[in-house]
């Protein structure tokens, strides 16, 4: 039946009933691990024969569409040959304070159920009893109807009537969409080499709901060649949504370049790009100051807002969002999340997948069970996910709160509490950085009493200002460590690290892959690549592989004569880097000399950088050179970039840092880059960490170095050379100076076109 709206009860009522502002300034984020120990703990007191999470389904007709409805009610009570819906609710609010007619969305559930087993078991009447329950002292509220089938029949037409109008909108393009993505063709007149096989395979994974990971090199087209058989899966029913997950503003850019092309072809699809809160925020001062008129009455707009950007736009970028925002008066961030759950494509940051703090909290397991996840640039998300499954607090941070809140007694209390445990894992440190192998367990039971008393002072701050920005930072952050305490597992180390009078507690999280793997196993399928997503064998061990995932290695589709490879053997060992100057600024000019262009020299740090910057200037002064500086703005990447002209008539060479903002993600076609030369082997800076994943991997019999150092190094090396040939008329030299390009552990780890190389 082609006439079929699949919903759950949550996003109907809430579409319906949600009214009001989002809120603003200060809002406890009490995990919901609160929630879910207070919804336990009234199910745990059920006789034998009342059930809890009993899940109902039932496909109603209305009007033109027939609606099938799904969700899981908390309990389902039989009292006095009566059956009660009971719907539960955690709460933060004292129970005096709530009235019984504040929640619509909350009896609105709780009547959806009862209608569907009042239907389903012919019962002329059936009692709801919504409760509430108080997190911190689990103190109840009850409040009781009943309700005749007839009333509960009239409830749900009327709530299906609000519903329709959107319903009816996305059924009709849902049609539309797979019609033109059934009728839709390659939008290029045709595939590069290996470009079919890619997308042949990334649908069959879809298809298949299985994983994929792909080495796809420069020139395969990535980003065409897995949204485009994403898109065809929609249109044969095999998927619903995709999400394009990137780390850089410039892949997002190629995504949304990609979907034009298909939509210009033909294609009805609604995709929108989720910008981050701060870039995209209308106000200044950003959300934590009170009155913002965009958020004051978001929800009584909303709807209206959702239907109009549907019903008029395809590509929902941030230009557009925006506009609609100022349109109808709401905010545009929380504009493009709820334009997220129901867009076909969605183009965002990892973050909003697989960071426990930020992810897409009402996408669904029904949902995901019918998407996607393109992951571009994937070898960025092994240090990326260290990160989001990390967290970090200071000794400092709870001194100061000592200092600031006297008037506080119980926060002054609590932060102290913390404070000592700082001292005592400070006395069973027999060094300056010590690494332990279970989770702080005695800070981590202490932090939730701190965050209570927190939430108390920041609902009701007695000091507004610095002092109030600091509580809310440690509120945070302290909300961050628990959370991430929850996630503890074998993969997990915490270290100490003290300096001066600071002390920090980390909990680091070394190997990823079983909390990505945990993050990302309800949905339809993943396909992680990359155009340097090698060796695959590591990183499908630190992406979370299962041993039934297909892999797929695709040659580079441009002619291997068209790169020119040199390899200069000289050391550039930090003990050996006074002494490679010389031959480096050399070797720069005696290669660049030989042919007017736009050369690239990376380095592998800024230090290292300025003194080879510098030499060759003193050298060389009439040759055209631009250096890299830190914290370049937009605007100044933009301008270092755009001395890279075409058809260049004098030399110009940029030196830039390897693994840095030019290393990954330009794309500098045709001559405006003749050269890339690559000093050094990448290594990430040596220190705790990368020492700690060094003997992490050792101790369960892998290599460590290759772990933490030599494959993370590589990568850069890999993703710098890159930036040459971005086309088949592409040509120019890639120059490697570093005597250990010629061993066997690194040479191994070059691209087939760069083994052909010449030793200089």
């Amino acid at each position: 039946m082609d006439n079929i709206v699949h919903t759950s009860v949550r996003p109907l009522v809430e579409y319906v009933f949600r009214s009001g502002s989002i809120t603003s300034g200060f809002q406890s984020t009490s995990t919901m691990t609160e929630g879910t120990k207070a919804h336990q703990y009234i199910q745990s007191q059920y006789k034998d024969t009342d059930k809890k999470e009993v899940f109902f389904q039932q496909r109603i007709p209305f009007r033109d569409l027939i609606f099938d409805i799904e969700g899981r009610c908390d309990g389902l009570l039989f009292q006095d040959n009566k059956v009660v819906i009971e719907e539960i609710k955690s709460t933060q609010q004292h129970i005096e304070e709530i009235d019984k007619e504040d929640k619509p969305v909350h009896w609105a559930q709780a009547k959806v159920y009862a209608y569907m087993h009042a239907s389903k078991h012919k019962l002329t009447d059936i009692d709801i009893q919504l409760t509430y329950i108080q997190v911190d002292t689990y103190e109840q509220l009850h409040f009781k109807d009943t309700y005749s089938f007839d009333e509960l029949e009239a409830f749900l037409n009327d709530l299906l009537e609000g519903f329709y109008p959107y319903a009816i909108l996305l059924h009709h393009h849902q049609a539309n969409r797979n019609k033109s993505a059934q009728a839709l063709t390659f939008p290029f007149p045709t595939f590069r080499d290996g470009q079919r096989y890619f997308a042949g395979a990334v649908y069959k994974s879809i298809k298949e709901k299985s994983d994929l990971f792909a080495n796809a090199p420069t020139g395969t087209g990535k980003t065409i060649s897995t949204i485009f058989p994403a898109i065809k899966a929609m249109g044969e029913n095999h998927l619903s949504q995709l999400y394009y997950l990137t780390a850089k503003t410039v892949t997002r850019q190629l995504a949304e370049e990609a979907l034009t092309s298909m939509i210009k072809q033909g294609l009805e699809v609604k995709a929108v790009t989720i910008t981050a809160k701060d870039k995209i925020c209308f106000k200044e001062d950003g959300c934590t100051k009170e009155h913002c008129p965009f958020t004051e009455g978001y929800f009584d707009r909303i709807n209206e807002t959702i239907i109009d950007i549907f019903s008029n736009e395809s590509l929902l970028n941030q230009p557009v969002i925006e506009s609609y925002a100022k349109k109808h008066k709401v905010c545009p961030f929380e504009l493009s999340l709820d334009l997220a759950y129901t867009a076909d494509a969605v183009i965002c940051d990892y973050n909003y997948i697989f960071d426990p703090r930020v992810s897409l909290k009402r996408l669904s397991n029904e949902q995901k069970k019918h998407t996607a996840l393109l992951i571009d640039e994937a070898h960025n998300l092994v240090d990326r996910a260290r990160t989001m499954f990390s967290a970090e607090l200071l000794k400092s941070s709870f001194v100061r709160i000592i200092s600031m809140y006297k008037h506080n007694k119980d926060l002054v209390e609590e932060a102290a509490a913390i404070k000592e445990a700082f001292s005592t894992l400070e006395k069973q440190a027999e060094t300056k950085q010590e690494v332990f192998t279970s989770a702080p367990s005695t800070l981590l039971s202490i932090l939730p009493t701190f965050i209570k008393a927190a939430e108390e002072e920041l609902i009701n701050p007695k000091i507004e200002g610095e002092e109030f920005e600091h509580l809310l930072e440690t509120y945070f952050s302290t909300n961050t460590f628990i959370k991430i305490g929850q996630l503890y597992n074998e993969s997990y180390v915490t270290y100490l690290e003290q300096w001066r009078q600071e002390i920090a507690i980390k909990m680091f999280c070394v190997n990823p892959s079983v909390l990505l793997k945990r993050a990302g196993k309800d949905y339809q399928s993943k396909t992680y690549f990359s155009a340097t997503l090698t060796p695959l064998d590591y990183y499908k061990d630190m992406l979370g592989a299962k041993e039934e995932d297909y892999q797929l290695a695709i040659p580079s589709p441009f002619a291997s004569d068209h790169t020119q490879t040199f390899i200069k053997p000289i050391s550039t060992r930090y003990r050996d880097r006074d002494n490679s100057i010389d031959q480096i600024v050399q070797t720069i000019r005696e290669l660049t000399n030989q042919k007017t262009g736009n050369y690239f020299v990376f380095l592998p740090s800024y230090d290292y950088m300025y003194r080879i910057y510098d030499a060759f200037q003193d050298q060389y002064p009439d040759v055209e050179t631009i250096l890299q500086r830190q914290d370049m703005s937009e605007k100044d990447r933009a301008a270092y970039l755009d001395h890279f002209n075409t058809d260049p008539q004098n030399t110009l060479i940029g030196f830039a840092v390897l693994g840095g903002i030019f290393s990954e993600g330009i794309d500098l076609k045709g001559n405006r880059l003749s050269g890339v030369f690559i000093i050094g082997v990448g290594f990430p800076q040596i220190g705790l960490e990368r020492n700690i994943i060094k003997d992490y991997f050792t101790n369960v019999n892998k290599n460590g170095f290759d772990y933490a150092y030599r494959y993370p190094g590589m990568n850069k090396v890999l993703q710098a050379g890159g930036r040459l040939i971005r086309t088949e008329m592409d040509k120019g030299i890639i120059v490697l100076i570093d005597d250990r390009f010629l061993q066997a552990s690194y040479k191994i780890l070059l691209p087939p076109e760069w083994r052909d190389y010449t030793v200089l």
